[in-house]
């Protein structure tokens, strides 16, 4: 089967082997003991029907999330393979490379010689890829199965109620129930370089995040996101420029001072994980910062339910779903109570209804007088949630 069937993971870091692009895609042709003159002229197009942006050259240790998933994804079609199976093979790209990669996609459905299955949460998009739509309930079991015009017309409204994701009918956006103030987190002319990189990941950005208020920080894979908001969390320190949250440089704190000040989610939440059970994973925070028993375990059981992960309490945080770490990781940077939130990708791999459970979970602590810049492709939870927005491209302000 490994020679019939192609499969592309969730996680792209778990399907990267190699340290160059090109090798990587290479990789799996030599494996197959595809003839040498043919393995390259086939690395070069998959990374071309994927959109690569870079040569072949470029160490894969440099991507980005969503340029390490098209890097995963090429190497699985250099395989020509009859059978693709793709889990949420979209989730981490910008729109423009989603839809690159969708077309890819769709070119290989037309030659009718692939069968695809395609795990996704958010259909609307691959809609006019799919011949056929099965909905899984939680636990196993059929809820619907069928032609996607049958399944979401007939089956919408309870579809909707069981969380699901249905074309046209997002969830609605919190009401804001109390005025941004003043300033929390503060940059200004931030110039960043990656050890042995040859071109600025951020040159000469500036940014202001409030309290009560939320700033979305949007742009291509690569336009440095994620470098942004490693530095404005305090994990990162310019090469020049300066960052102030809440009045301190918070490359200079503690790691229990920051805690206090500021919760972090990661872009990839399997590097923030260190516990063996997903409770003691939200208690870690709250016992650096010296609470009481009895007020972490109130903020423990608050958050497991609210994030609906109290059924996977004494789970290995390892063994969960990407959109259940994803939430984990959300709870453990709301576990201290800190003044300001930096979230990275933070709705990726949700169904609808714990996408409106984070929205809500996220307004309360807005309102409350918290500050929150997020990093994020998603256009409806930006569209939703942000009060203001800063677009990169390429290291600098669009």
């Amino acid at each position: 089967m490994r020679g019939d069937a192609g499969l592309v993971l969730q996680d792209p870091e778990t399907q990267l082997v190699m340290a160059r692009a090109g090798d990587d895609v290479a990789f799996g042709l030599e494996n197959h003991c595809v003839p040498t003159a043919e393995i390259w002229p086939r690395v070069h197009r998959a990374l071309a029907d994927v959109g690569f942006a870079y040569s072949e050259d470029r160490a894969t240790g440099a991507l980005s999330g969503g340029e390490k998933q098209r890097l995963a994804i090429a190497g699985i079609l250099a395989l020509r393979p009859r059978v693709l199976l793709l889990d949420e093979p979209t989730a981490s790209l910008d729109p423009e490379g989603a839809r690159a990669v969708r077309e890819v996609i769709a070119r290989v459905a037309e030659r009718r010689d692939v069968t695809i299955v395609m795990v996704e949460h958010r259909v609307a998009e691959v809609l006019p890829l799919i011949d056929r739509v099965i909905v899984i309930e939680a636990g196993g079991g059929v809820v619907a199965d069928g032609t996607p015009d049958a399944v979401f017309t007939r089956e919408g409204a309870r579809l909707r109620r069981l969380g699901v994701w249905v074309p046209g009918a997002p969830p609605a956006a919190p009401p804001r129930r109390s005025p941004p103030g003043g300033e929390a987190i503060v940059a200004r002319d931030l110039t960043f370089l990656y050890p042995r990189g040859d071109v600025p990941a951020l040159e000469g950005i500036s940014a202001t995040v409030r309290r009560g208020s939320a700033l979305a920080i949007t742009g291509p894979n690569g336009s440095g996101k994620s470098t942004l908001a490693m530095l404005l969390a305090g994990l990162l320190r310019a090469q020049r420029g300066e960052v102030r949250a809440f009045g301190d440089d918070p490359s200079r704190l503690s790691p229990r001072a920051l805690v206090r000040r500021i919760g972090t989610v990661f872009q990839d939440p399997e590097h923030q994980l260190v516990a063996a059970r997903v409770d003691d994973e939200l208690r870690i925070g709250p016992r650096a910062i010296g609470l009481a028993n009895d007020e972490i375990e109130r903020r423990v059981r608050e958050l497991l339910e609210r994030l609906d992960l109290a059924k996977l309490a004494r789970a290995n945080p390892f063994t969960l779903s990407g959109g259940e770490k994803r939430r984990l990781s959300v709870g453990t940077a709301l576990a201290t109570s800190p003044g300001a939130l930096v979230l990275d990708e933070p709705t990726f791999g949700q169904d609808r209804r714990t996408f409106a459970e984070l929205l809500t979970l996220l307004a309360d602590f807005r309102d409350g007088g918290g500050a929150i810049a997020f990093a994020s492709h998603d256009e409806l939870f930006v569209d939703a949630f942000a009060d203001e927005r800063l677009e990169l491209r390429g290291g600098r302000a669009a």
